[in-house]
C-alpha cells in the first residue's frame, strides 16, 4: 500500500470525518443495528480521524478499520484473535475511534452517501440535500499524474478557508490569469480526497465560471447555500492546463449547537458480534453509520450506563470486560459527555440554586429546605468545612437552614456545598467586583534629562490592580525595568530615575472604572559655549589644531568634516577632558580642508569652523609637448586645450587673448576651470581665433602666468552671387568674381551647381575644377526656373556655396492665336472672338494683346494698353461710325509676344438689326396653375438687337407694379409674385419691340383655392333602411372645377360623424344599410384639386329609420376555451457555430395565455447579459449569441411558463474556431 503524502497527513489529521444521514439535521450518535442484507458487508468510511490511508473500495476500508481498532485493543483484551494481515501495522499504531467530543460543533466533517443504506423516500426526493460520494481517481493515478506533471503557478488568487453557521451562505473564489493561455484551463473542486463536486450542483451548491476580456482573468466560483453541519471539511481546488498544474486546499467550518445524544444501546455499540456468525470476532461498524431498530433478542438485560455512572474509575476496565465492551476509550469519552440523571434527594426538600451572584462587599444568603430537620448539615467551601464566625453566620428557621456571608470579597468567589449525610447540594458563588474609579488625576510633568520623575494617582479602592501605560502601550514593570511602581493604600506612584529624552510621552493609569493620563516632557539641559571653534588657514603639510570648551562637560560629542563623521587614526587625534574638546592633525593634506562641525549627543546646536589649506598656484605647460607652445588647427574643427594646474585654495584662472578676457559663459569660445586643470574650448574654430592666449593663475599663496599660440587654417570665402547674362531655350551663360579671402592658400578652382527653383536638391555640373570665372550650362528644361551657385576650392578644402543667382527660365514664345472672327458690330464697337494658340510652351500664357488700325494706315493701336486680357473675347470701343478697321491678336508669355493673328478683311463699323423673338418655355404654353399663397417666379427669354423694349399687359391694361413685379434684362424678362392670390389669375400679354419689329406671347395664370360647401342639402326620401339625399353645387368652386363630394352621417345620440362616401361626383345619393331604430343627420363636403372645403353643409332635418315589426332573435353561442399549457411545436436543434460570427437558436411554442420565455445555459438562466439577445414573435423564440467564442459552447435550454404549466427544450451548441489558410 503506498504511503500517503505529507499533505494528506496534515489535512486528515486536522479533520474528523463522520457519516451523516440524508437530512438537514445534525448526525445522530452511533448506534449498533443489524444489517438487513445478510452476507453483504456495509461499506463504511473509517470513523477514526487519525487514519491516514488513500482512497480504496469501501469493503477494504471497513476491513482495515476493523483490523486497526482490533489491534489497538490487544493490550486491553489479550484474548482477541490476531488479524492475519500484516500490512496494517502502521494503522494499528493509530488511535482508536473516538466518539463525538464537546467541541464536535467546531470539527470538520465529511458527508457520505452509502450505496447500501436505506434512505427514506422524503430524502430520496431531495437529491441535492446531501452531497453523495462521487467517483474519484485512484491514488496511483494521482501520484503518477503528479510525477509527470510539471508544477507551475496558475492561480493568482486562491480560495481562503472560511467559517459559517448552519444555514448561512459562503463563496470560494479562484482566479487564473489567461495572458499566456491559448484556451480555458480545466478546474475541478473536490471535498476531501476523492469527492468531485461537479456532479453535486443543485440548490445547495453552484459552480460558476466567468472571464474578463479586459484583464484576461478567469474567475471560478463555488457557492454553498444554506450550509449544513455535514458540509464542513477540507476542500481542494485543482487547475490543469496542458503540462501545467496547480492546486490549493482550504477548509470550511460549520458551527452548530451540539445536541444531547439520545439513549442508545451502549453494549450493542461497543461489544463484539455474537458468536457463530460470519463476522464473529470483528467489530460491527455498520451500527455506527445508521440509527436502526435493534433486534429484539439483543436487548440489554442490565443498564450498563448506570453501572458505569455509579462505579469508581478503577472498575471501568473490569466492567467493560465483563459485559463484552472492547472500545473502552470511546466508551469513557461517551460516558464523560453524557449527563448523569439527577436522583431525587431524600434529605433536601429544596436544594441550593445552581449559582448565585453578589457585589463585592455585599451580603449573600444560602437557603436549603430539609426533608428531615434532625439531619446534621455541613457547609463546605471548595471542599473545606466552614466554621461559624462574624463573616459566616448560620441560622435555623423551621426546616430551613441558612448560611449568611458578610462583606463578600474575591476570595469568597468559590464553589459551596451543603451535605446532609450522603446527600449533597452544590452551588457556585460569583462575586462581582465594583469598578475602581480615579479619585485623583495625574498631573503633567516637565523636567530635564537626568532628573527624577514621579507620577502620582489615587483610586477609589485600596490595593486595587491598575495598569500603567505609555502612549497606549503597557509599561514593563520588573526588577530590570527602568520603571518602578509604588502603591500606598489608594495611592499609586510611577517613578522614573535618571530620565532621558526618550521618556517624553503620554502616560496613563488604567483602572476598571476609568483612566487618567498626563503628558511628560523631558528636555535637555541648556548648552553653554565657553569657547567656540574658530576658522583657521594652514599651509599644506603644517599641523592643524581645533579646540572648543562647552558646558556641561560630561556629554560626549562627535566631530564632522563636510558632514562626514571623523574617526581617529594615526594622523588624526581626538581628545576630551572635562569641558575641553580637541581635534589635532599632525600634517595637513589637501583633503583636510572644509567645514568642521562639533555636535554634542542629544543637542541640536553645533559648533562650526572653516579650515583653509593654501598652496601657491603653478601652470604645467611642459607636460603638453607642443613645439614652441604653438597649436595649429583647421578652421571648423573643435579645439580643446587642457592645461594642468595646481594650487590651494583652487586658484582663480583667467584666459586672455590680447586685452580681451575669455569668459566661462561664452557660447563658442569659453574657458573652464577644474580642480587640477583648466581648459580653453573653441567649438568651431575660425580664422579670427588665431593669436596668443595668456593664462593667469592667482590665489592667496601667489600668482603664475603662461602663454600659448593658436594658428587657425581656413577654407576660402564663398564667391559673390553669379550672374546669368544670356539665356536660351535650353542653355544659359553664367559668370562670377573670385572670393575676397582665399583662407591663406591660393584658390585652385571652382565647382558649379544648379537646381530647380522649387527644388532643394543641388546638382553638381563639373567634377573637374573650373579654372575660369565663367561657365556655360546646357541641357536644361524649357520653362523651368533654375538657380546656380559657385564653390571656391583651395588646399584646405571647399568653401561654402555662394549665394544663388537670380532665378532664370529658359523659355520660347507661343504660337499665334487661332480662329479669329468678328462676333458683334455696333455703331461704335467691334466684338472679337478667338481660340488659344495651338502651342503654348512651358512658359504658359499670360494673356492677349488686341491691336487695330484703320484701313489705309500702318499704325497699329493697342486696344487694351493697361492690362492683358485673359479671355478669348474682347470688345473694342470708341470707334467712329462708318469706318473700316483691321484687327489682330497676339499671345503674350514670359518669353514675349507671339506672331499676330490678323483678320483677312476689314470690318465696317455699323450696327446690324436682329428681329425680336420670344422663346416661351414649353410648360408656360398651357395654363399655369398655382394654389393661393404660393410663390410665382417665371423667366421668359427673348432675342433681338439692339436691346428690345419689353412691355406687359393684363386684360388690355398695364400690369400694376404693386401687384406683380416685372424685371427685364437684355435677354430675358422675369415676372414675380411673392404670395399668389385669386385676383392674380388671368392672361398676361408680353410684347418685345426692336424699332419697327415686335413679337408677342400670352401667359395664362390660374390661382386656385378650396371650394365652398354645397348648397341646399336636404333629405329627399326615407324608406326601410335607406335614405335619399339631394343638394346643389357650391356657390364658390375655388376657381377650379369641383371634382367630387364627401358624404358623412352621424347618429343623433352620439353626434359622431362617419364617412359614408368619398369622391362622389353626382348631386344626389341613396345611403343604404342604416341601423333600424337610429335617427341620423347628414352633411356634405365639396372637393376640388386643392382638397375638401373648409366647412360642410348639414341637413336641417334628421332621418329616423323606423322598425317594420320584425323581431330578430340573436342566437346563443358558447365561448370556446382557447387556453392551453405551453407546448413546443418546433424544438431546438443541435447547432455548430463559428467563433466570431453571430449564432441564433430558434424554436416555436404554442400557449395561451402568452407564456414567459426563459433562456438558460448549462441550467443557469441568462439574465442581463449583453452578449445575448432574445426575441419572441408570434410564438417563435429566438436567442442570438453575439460573436461567440469556444467558452459559449454548452447546453442551451428554452423554457416556456404560464399559469397552466411549463415546457422546455434543449440543444447543444458547439463553437468552432475558424481555421485560416
Amino acid at each position: 500500500m503506498p504511503e500517503p503524502t505529507k499533505k494528506d497527513e496534515i489535512s486528515n489529521t486536522s479533520s474528523e470525518e463522520s457519516v451523516a444521514p440524508d437530512n438537514s439535521e445534525a448526525p445522530p450518535p452511533p448506534e449498533i443495528a443489524p444489517s438487513s442484507d445478510a452476507g453483504i458487508p456495509e461499506p463504511v468510511q473509517p470513523v477514526d480521524a487519525g487514519l491516514k490511508v488513500p482512497v480504496r473500495p469501501v469493503d477494504a476500508e471497513i476491513k482495515e478499520s476493523v483490523q486497526t481498532l482490533d489491534t489497538g485493543l490487544k493490550e486491553k483484551d489479550p484474548s482477541a484473535p490476531p488479524h492475519p494481515d500484516k500490512d496494517d501495522d502502521a494503522a494499528a499504531r493509530t488511535p482508536s475511534p473516538q466518539g463525538p467530543s464537546e467541541e464536535a460543533h467546531s470539527l470538520k466533517k465529511l458527508s457520505i452517501e452509502l450505496p447500501y443504506d436505506r434512505v427514506p423516500e422524503s430524502a430520496m426526493e431531495r437529491k441535492d440535500s446531501v452531497w453523495s460520494l462521487g467517483e474519484g481517481q485512484p491514488l496511483e493515478e494521482l501520484e503518477k499524474q503528479s510525477q509527470n506533471t510539471q508544477l507551475s503557478i496558475l492561480l493568482i488568487e486562491k480560495p481562503q478557508s472560511g467559517s459559517i453557521s448552519v444555514g448561512q451562505d459562503i463563496s470560494f473564489i479562484a482566479k487564473v490569469e489567461a495572458k499566456d493561455l491559448l484556451r480555458k484551463p480545466t478546474i475541478k473542486w473536490f471535498k476531501g480526497k476523492w469527492m468531485d463536486l461537479a456532479s453535486k450542483t443543485g440548490k445547495h451548491l453552484q459552480l460558476k465560471e466567468t472571464f474578463d476580456r479586459f484583464t484576461k482573468v478567469h474567475t471560478f466560483e463555488m457557492h454553498i447555500m444554506k450550509a449544513k453541519e455535514n458540509y464542513a471539511g477540507n476542500y481542494r481546488c485543482e487547475v490543469n492546463y496542458k503540462d501545467k498544474f496547480d492546486s490549493c486546499s482550504f477548509d470550511l467550518e460549520v458551527k452548530d449547537i451540539p445536541e444531547v445524544a439520545p439513549n442508545i444501546d451502549i453494549r450493542s455499540a461497543f461489544k463484539r458480534s455474537s458468536e457463530g456468525q460470519d463476522d464473529a470476532g470483528e467489530l460491527d461498524f455498520s451500527g455506527l453509520l445508521k440509527h436502526r431498530e435493534p433486534k429484539q433478542d439483543e436487548t440489554p438485560e442490565v443498564d450498563v450506563w448506570e453501572i458505569l455512572k455509579n462505579a469508581r474509575p478503577d472498575e471501568y476496565e473490569s466492567i467493560a470486560f465483563k459485559y463484552g465492551i472492547t472500545d473502552l476509550r470511546g466508551l469513557l469519552k461517551r460516558l464523560k459527555k453524557s449527563k448523569k440523571e439527577e436522583k431525587k434527594s431524600e434529605a433536601f426538600a429544596k436544594k441550593l440554586d445552581p449559582a448565585y451572584q453578589v457585589d463585592k462587599g455585599g451580603k449573600i444568603r444560602f437557603v436549603v429546605d430539609l426533608a428531615d430537620p434532625t439531619v446534621d448539615l455541613k457547609w463546605l467551601k471548595n471542599g473545606h468545612e466552614i466554621r461559624s464566625s462574624p463573616k459566616y453566620i448560620f441560622e435555623h428557621k423551621g426546616t430551613q437552614r441558612i448560611m449568611i456571608i458578610n462583606n463578600c470579597t474575591l476570595q469568597d468567589d468559590a464553589a459551596y456545598t451543603v451535605s446532609a449525610g450522603d446527600d449533597k447540594s452544590t452551588t457556585e458563588l460569583f462575586v462581582k467586583e465594583l469598578p475602581v474609579k480615579i479619585t485623583k488625576e495625574l498631573h503633567e510633568v516637565k523636567t530635564t534629562v537626568n532628573e527624577r520623575i514621579e507620577l502620582e494617582c489615587e483610586v477609589s479602592e485600596e490595593g486595587a490592580p491598575v495598569k500603567w501605560l505609555k502612549n497606549g502601550v503597557e509599561l514593563p514593570i520588573g526588577v530590570r525595568s527602568r520603571y518602578r511602581v509604588k502603591s500606598d493604600g489608594n495611592k499609586h506612584v510611577l517613578i522614573i530615575d535618571d530620565a532621558t529624552k526618550e521618556d517624553t510621552g503620554t502616560y496613563s493609569l488604567m483602572a476598571t472604572g476609568g483612566t487618567s493620563q498626563a503628558h511628560v516632557q523631558v528636555d535637555l539641559k541648556p548648552l553653554k559655549i565657553l569657547q567656540d571653534l574658530s576658522d583657521q588657514t594652514v599651509r599644506l603639510g603644517q599641523p592643524l589644531k581645533l579646540h572648543c570648551e562647552i558646558s556641561p562637560g560630561n556629554v560626549p560629542g562627535r566631530w564632522y568634516r563636510n558632514g562626514q563623521l571623523i574617526q581617529p587614526n594615526d594622523r588624526i587625534n581626538i581628545l576630551h577632558r572635562a569641558k575641553n574638546y580637541r581635534l589635532e592633525i599632525e600634517s595637513t593634506s589637501i583633503h583636510d580642508l572644509g567645514d568642521y562641525t562639533f555636535v554634542l549627543e542629544g543637542y541640536t546646536q553645533s559648533l562650526s569652523a572653516r579650515v583653509h589649506i593654501i598652496d601657491p598656484p603653478k601652470v604645467h605647460l611642459d607636460s603638453l609637448n607642443f613645439p614652441d607652445n604653438t597649436v595649429t588647427i583647421v578652421a571648423g574643427n573643435k579645439l580643446r586645450l587642457e592645461i594642468p594646474i595646481s594650487g590651494e585654495p583652487a586658484p582663480r584662472v583667467v584666459w586672455m587673448k590680447g586685452e580681451r578676457v575669455i569668459m566661462e559663459t561664452g557660447s563658442r569660445v569659453r574657458a573652464e576651470t577644474f580642480s587640477d586643470h583648466t581648459s580653453l574650448t573653441i567649438d568651431v574654430t575660425e580664422r579670427e581665433d588665431t593669436g596668443n592666449y595668456k593664462i593667469v593663475l592667482q590665489n592667496e599663496a601667489g600668482e603664475d602666468t603662461a602663454s600659448i599660440k593658436v594658428k587657425v587654417v581656413d577654407i576660402p570665402d564663398p564667391p559673390e552671387a553669379p550672374m546669368v547674362p544670356e539665356v536660351g531655350g535650353d542653355w544659359c551663360l553664367m559668370t562670377w568674381e573670385p572670393p575676397i579671402y582665399d583662407g591663406g592658400s591660393p584658390v585652385l578652382g571652382y565647382f558649379i551647381e544648379r537646381k530647380k527653383k522649387q527644388s532643394s536638391r543641388w546638382m553638381r555640373l563639373n567634377f573637374d575644377l573650373c579654372k575660369e570665372t565663367s561657365f556655360e550650362l546646357k541641357k536644361m528644361i524649357e520653362g523651368v526656373p533654375y538657380e546656380v551657385r559657385v564653390f571656391a576650392v583651395n588646399a584646405i578644402g571647399t568653401s561654402r556655396p555662394s549665394e544663388p543667382s537670380k532665378a532664370f527660365v529658359p523659355l520660347a514664345v507661343t504660337s499665334d492665336p487661332t480662329m479669329l472672327v468678328v462676333d458683334d458690330v455696333t455703331d461704335t464697337t467691334v466684338t472679337l472672338k478667338w481660340r488659344p494658340p495651338d502651342t503654348i510652351g512651358a512658359a504658359g500664357l499670360d494673356g492677349y494683346v488686341v491691336e487695330y488700325c484703320f484701313e489705309g494706315s500702318e499704325e497699329w493701336i493697342v486696344a487694351n494698353p493697361e492690362e492683358l486680357t485673359e479671355k478669348t473675347k474682347y470688345t473694342i470701343t470708341g470707334l467712329p461710325p462708318e469706318s473700316k478697321i483691321l484687327v489682330r491678336v497676339k499671345a503674350i508669355n514670359a518669353a514675349g509676344a507671339s506672331t499676330p493673328r490678323t483678320l483677312q478683311h476689314p470690318v465696317l463699323i455699323k450696327e446690324i438689326i436682329e428681329r425680336p423673338k420670344i422663346r416661351l418655355p414649353r410648360h408656360l404654353k398651357q395654363t399655369y396653375i398655382r394654389k393661393v399663397g404660393e410663390v410665382i417666379n417665371l423667366v421668359i427669354p427673348f432675342l433681338g438687337k439692339p436691346r428690345p423694349k419689353v412691355s406687359w399687359l393684363k386684360g388690355e391694361q398695364a400690369v400694376e407694379p404693386t401687384q406683380v413685379s416685372i424685371r427685364n434684362s437684355e435677354c430675358d424678362s422675369i415676372i414675380f409674385i411673392r404670395k399668389a392670390e385669386r385676383k392674380h389669375s388671368g392672361k398676361y400679354e408680353m410684347t418685345v419691340k426692336v424699332e419697327n419689329y415686335a413679337d408677342t406671347a400670352i401667359l395664362d395664370i390660374q390661382i386656385v383655392d378650396l371650394p365652398g360647401p354645397p348648397q341646399c342639402v336636404k333629405i329627399d326620401e326615407v324608406w326601410g333602411e335607406n335614405v335619399a339625399l339631394e343638394w346643389t353645387p357650391p356657390k364658390d368652386s375655388g376657381n377650379a372645377p369641383v371634382t367630387g363630394y364627401t358624404i358623412q352621417k352621424a347618429d343623433k345620440k352620439t353626434m359622431e360623424w362617419y364617412t359614408c362616401m368619398e369622391h362622389y361626383h353626382r348631386t344626389c345619393i341613396t345611403l343604404t344599410e342604416l341601423v333600424v331604430g337610429n335617427e341620423y343627420f347628414f352633411r356634405i363636403f365639396s372637393e376640388n384639386m386643392c382638397g375638401l372645403s373648409e366647412s360642410a353643409t348639414a341637413t336641417k332635418d334628421s332621418a329616423l329609420i323606423v322598425k317594420e315589426g320584425m323581431h330578430l332573435k340573436a342566437p346563443e353561442y358558447n365561448d370556446y376555451n382557447f387556453t392551453e399549457a405551453p407546448r413546443f411545436t418546433q424544438p431546438l436543434i443541435n447547432t455548430f457555430a463559428i467563433a466570431g460570427y453571430n449564432a441564433t437558436l430558434n424554436c416555436s411554442v404554442r400557449a395561451n395565455p402568452r407564456p414567459k420565455v426563459i433562456w438558460m445555459k448549462n441550467k443557469i438562466a441568462i439574465i442581463d447579459d449583453p452578449r445575448y439577445r432574445m426575441f419572441s414573435n408570434q410564438g417563435v423564440c429566438t436567442l442570438e449569441i453575439r460573436k461567440p467564442n469556444p467558452y459559449d459552447g454548452g447546453t442551451y435550454t428554452c423554457r416556456a411558463i404560464n399559469d397552466l404549466g411549463e415546457a422546455q427544450v434543449d440543444c447543444k451548441l458547439e463553437v468552432k474556431v475558424h481555421q485560416e489558410l
